[in-house]
């Protein structure tokens, strides 16, 4: 397909999913550019009328002209203003628009989909790309004005003298045919400069993440040479886009100089022979050379229109990623329980591999059991947990819920159903309200406070500056880690699921301090499923089950005192201390 066939298909879904609501401001838009194209085209019939004026000796131009250009440029200056900030409040509401439609596309993508990229490749499209559109639709919305210009100063040259007017167009269109083909390159040069530039900021995402490993390993010099090559890389992709981008401009200079220089010499040899006014011969070259500026932004108006297309195409393919997790057609609701779990011979592996991360899973966990999974790393416990919520499809076997086939019901009543708390709290940079009511949107501030107790983290929280409405900062920056897990439960406690996913969830608590929230969990367990990865031997033996997990498989199952006495993998990672004692 070519680039001009392909191209069509983004600007008329661009123009239909987010360009369209605007086209009210588009409208105004338009009226304003040809207002100011109109007056555009009056200067070189002004300046014809004056100097020919001034040639006859009419004394009337002398108090007539000065009103007259005041009142022609302050029409042309309040035009322009008017056109650029409508113009302007168009185009920014339709990126907006992109930029929420892009935000939901990723929210609700696959996680696998999600995953599958560093968070700052995505973010990239948010500022990049979306500055590469915006600059695309400016200059596109500037072109049909800038086209209007030459269009009006065309018709003052045909005013003036037709047959050079008819002389300099057919200069013009000599540059289009180059213009074009560096178009194409710019375009396939700019999708290499986004790439680098994604892979840029997920280092650099990468790098200040792991600050504290840097610099205990004392790899600044390593990541130093890193972010060197990745600067290079994108350096190199900016440098040919300006190359390619450089061409353009000295084209339409040269063109512009020779139209000029041809003009020039006819008009003058006009005048000198008696067969034009020197107001003809000035008003044309002022004609000429006002044209140049917009005829030169359309020449340049490709380059960018292909980079902003290459955007698009970056844009609209993660909005296009097809979903494989959602409702079936026939979905039903889930039916009223109180957490039962099955995995009936669970199988998954994750795409693109061949390795099995689950194999064969039977599993089951009654309404008020606590079931803890153990086993080697890379067992496949935690991607046991993610098969719940549905973050992954099982590839093989079935998950019930309560009896029910979790690929059966409605997604969003499954997830409502489940609480889940990992070994990294997640807290967003809002207030601490905010990040506890997530859980439940909706709670009182009574109910809010009453899981925060609940998880022993009230008294922190409501000594904080303004209390449970203060900012806790980028990932919770202005609390500890144990405070962090806190919050963190005290969400999962609000949303009083069926299903409570504990992935070392207590890991930064101190002693005491999991000794109360594992008072507060008992609470919560009542009745209700628990499904807990844990390594620390006090939560591994007040489990109601266990279940061992290697190379992906239940090994063994049963409670403490059975599985040491079985004398199998549990109790050689009790012997060998993989569990914490605290």
């Amino acid at each position: 397909m070519s680039t001009e066939s392909a191209s069509l298909p983004l600007i008329r879904r661009y123009w239909r999913d987010h360009l369209h609501q605007q086209k009210g401001r588009l409208v105004l838009a338009v009226v304003l550019t040809l207002v100011l194209a109109g007056i555009t085209a009056l200067y070189p019939v002004i300046i014809q009328q004056a100097f020919d004026s001034f040639g006859k000796g009419d004394p009337n131009v002398v108090w007539l002209l000065p009103p007259i250009i005041v009142l022609v440029t302050a029409a042309r200056g309040a035009a322009m203003y008017f056109q650029q900030t409508v113009m302007q409040s168009a185009v920014l509401r339709s990126i907006e628009h992109l930029q929420n439609s892009l935000f939901s596309a990723l929210t609700r993508a696959d996680y696998a989909a999600v995953s599958a990229e560093a968070p700052a490749r995505h973010v990239t499209r948010f500022t990049l790309d979306a500055t590469q559109i915006r600059e695309a639709l400016t200059r596109s919305i500037n072109g049909m004005g800038d086209l209007l210009t030459v269009i009006g100063l065309v018709a003052s040259m045909i005013w003036l003298d037709w047959q050079l007017a008819a002389m300099a167009a057919l200069l013009y269109p000599i540059a289009a045919w180059p213009i074009l083909t560096i178009g194409k390159r710019i375009r396939r040069a700019s999708r290499g400069m986004q790439d680098r530039a994604g892979e840029t900021s997920a280092l650099l995402n990468e790098s200040f993440s792991g600050a504290r490993v840097v610099r205990t390993y004392r790899l600044e010099e390593q990541e130093e040479a890193r972010a060197a090559a990745a600067f290079a890389e994108l350096r190199g992709s900016l440098q040919r886009i300006i190359r390619v981008r450089a061409r353009v401009d000295p084209i339409l200079e040269a063109l512009g100089g020779l139209t000029v220089a041809v003009v020039l010499g006819v008009v003058g040899w006009r005048v000198s022979t008696g067969q034009g006014t020197i107001g003809e011969f000035t008003g044309f070259v002022a004609a000429v050379l006002i044209a140049a500026r917009p005829v030169r932004a359309l020449g340049s108006l490709n380059a960018a229109l292909q980079e902003g297309l290459a955007g698009l195409v970056r844009v609209f393919g993660v909005i296009d990623i097809r979903r494989e997790i959602a409702d079936q057609p026939e979905a039903r609701p889930l039916p009223a329980g109180h957490g039962e779990v099955v995995f009936d011979r669970v199988g998954f592996r994750y795409p693109g591999s061949d390795v099995p991360a689950v194999e064969g899973l039977d599993l089951r966990a009654a309404p008020g059991e606590t079931v803890a999974l153990v086993g080697p790393s890379g067992a496949g416990k935690s991607t046991a947990i993610a098969l719940l919520p549905r973050l992954y499809d099982a590839t093989e076997g079935r998950i019930l819920l309560d009896g029910a086939d979790i690929r059966g019901v409605h997604l969003a009543e499954l997830r409502d159903a489940i609480a889940y708390v990992g070994q990294e709290a997640v807290i967003f940079d809002d207030t601490a309200f905010a990040n506890i009511a997530c859980g439940r949107p909706g709670a009182t501030r009574e109910e809010v406070e009453a899981a925060a107790r609940a998880a022993q983290a009230h008294s922190f929280l409501q000594a904080l500056p303004a209390g449970y409405d203060t900012p806790l900062g980028p990932a919770g920056g202005r609390l500890s880690g144990g405070q962090r897990q806190r919050v963190s439960l005290a969400r999962a406690l609000l949303r009083n699921p069926r299903v409570l996913l504990l992935d070392e969830a207590t890991s930064a608590l101190d002693a005491e301090n999991e000794a109360a929230v594992q008072a507060a969990l008992e609470t919560l367990r009542e009745g209700r499923t628990t499904l807990v990865i844990a390594h620390r031997l006090a939560t591994v033996q007040n489990a109601h089950r266990i279940v061992v997990m290697d190379d992906g498989r239940a090994v063994e199952q049963g409670t403490h005192a059975e599985l040491m006495a079985a004398n199998g993998l549990y109790a050689r990672l009790v012997r060998t201390q993989a569990f914490a004692v605290a």
